[in-house]
């Protein structure tokens, strides 16, 4: 595939989608105001066919089985009586023409697309010739154009070898070799029903005047569910068409000449003469006509489709940041109790210290008073002991053990095991150092 006309053909894409936005001429452009729409129909085609086709029927009245056949789950019943012999004859050209870089007579492709852009991009700069697109071309120059485009091949267009009119009619045969028209069989009847939306008087009866506004959108919501290689080809067609009726001043081709030559290739059904559609051939020309004049309107999407697209987004990324969120939530919950706790812990340990300290000091001290010799000292430090012992109130739970950690309290954290039974309560209590106060100490001191 050319690169170089594949890379042109997305520039004018995007040009087309966006700075056609009369609107938006002469400022910067920092975004596609259609991007959540198309995030939307790339990520979640089965809503986003939803949202659109729910909004064709509230404009157009589609019954069920014209509703079916628009989202292609019937088949059109084609006018001409078109049937599966026919259908099974195209099938076979195509097949015979499937070979690698065939263009004409082969489904729409990305590939091909970028091939026939070469003919566009051509016929923009050669708008000016009387008759384009309705004056026939030399049919040996469009044979040679056609094989080098079945290649892939870069032609060079400006080189004299061939005339507009050759450009023109190679392109219109590359439509009317398309598989089935350019806006689908599946929307046939869509378009028929669009061409009957009328305004309405002020009693609520129908006129006979169009209803432009809500045959734009209704094209607007249509074009947007069309395969993405139609919708793309069909823009840059369109696009076409609409400067070529700008100059009709020049070349005699208003919008409605152009369109007896295209609705042919883009709406009519394959093998469909003017005979098989009869009362429906003014409105197909018509509606040909009026995509042609409101082309730069035509490939955005509404107002409240683009919000909606948006709000979908918003709505998924508020779910996820509320998860997110809570998640957060939990997790600084977390590191901030456990802080707490640490410093729980740092301010607990000073005072833990000083109750051990205390405590290998009350040890101490009951050795050195049980290891002293028979006398009555010892006997009054150990009635001390044993009075003490008796303050506990009976059936009194034993104090806090020593893994729980409390900043103010006057009991001991622990038990302090000793080889006297009688004392183990009296030494669990910090309360034990104001009862010996300081001249049991210097009782003690005297004593050794």
């Amino acid at each position: 595939m050319p690169h170089q006309k594949l890379s042109a053909l997305i520039d004018a894409i995007c040009s087309f989608v966006i700075c056609n936005d009369s609107s938006l001429r002469g400022q910067p452009i920092i975004f596609n105001p259609d991007f959540f729409v198309e995030k939307l129909r790339h990520e979640k085609p089965e809503v986003f066919t939803e949202l659109v086709v729910s909004n064709i029927t509230r404009l157009i009245d589609l019954p069920g089985t014209e509703l079916a056949q628009l989202m292609g789950e019937v088949d059109l019943k084609l006018p001409g009586g078109a049937g599966p012999a026919s259908g099974f004859f195209r099938s076979l050209m195509s097949l015979k023409r499937k070979e690698k870089g065939v263009v004409f007579g082969c489904p729409l492709t990305e590939e091909g697309i970028a091939q026939i852009y070469q003919l566009i991009e051509y016929l923009h700069k050669n708008l000016r010739v009387e008759g384009l697109f309705r004056v026939p071309g030399n049919s040996v120059r469009q044979q040679m154009l056609r094989d080098a485009l079945n290649n892939g091949a870069d032609i060079d267009l400006e080189s004299g070898e061939f005339h507009s009119n050759d450009v023109a009619t190679l392109l219109k045969m590359f439509l009317g070799e398309l598989p089935e028209p350019l806006l689908t069989h599946k929307h046939f009847n869509a378009h028929l029903k669009i061409a009957d939306l009328m305004q309405f008087d002020g009693k609520g009866n129908k006129t006979d005047i169009p209803d432009k506004d809500r045959q734009i959108e209704a094209l607007q919501l249509l074009f947007l569910i069309l395969p993405p290689p139609n919708r793309n080809l069909l823009k840059l067609l369109l696009d076409l068409l609409y400067q070529t009726a700008k100059k009709q001043d020049k070349n005699k081709m208003s919008a409605y000449n152009l369109a007896l030559m295209f609705a042919p290739h883009v709406l009519w059904p394959k093998n469909a003469t003017a005979n098989d559609l009869q009362e429906n051939i003014t409105k197909l020309n018509n509606g040909m006509a009026f995509m042609i004049k409101h082309s730069q309107k035509l490939f955005k999407a509404p107002a409240y489709i683009r919000e909606c697209a948006r709000s979908h987004y918003s709505r998924t990324q508020a779910s996820k940041d509320d998860l997110d969120l809570t998640t957060s939530c939990h997790t600084k919950s977390f590191q901030l109790a456990k802080s707490q706790k640490r410093s729980r812990e740092d301010s607990c340990c000073p005072q833990e210290e000083t109750q051990q300290r205390t405590e290998e000091a009350l040890r101490e001290l009951f050795q050195h008073v049980h290891s002293m010799p028979e006398s009555a000292k010892k006997k009054q430090l150990i009635r001390q002991f044993n009075k003490q012992a008796l303050t506990q109130t009976p059936g009194r739970e034993p104090s806090t053990p020593r893994v729980q950690r409390r900043v103010r309290s006057r009991s001991f954290s622990g038990l302090i095991k000793v080889g006297a039974v009688p004392f183990s309560s009296a030494l669990r209590k910090f309360d034990a150092l104001i009862f010996f106060g300081m001249n049991s100490f210097l009782l003690f001191f005297g004593l050794l």
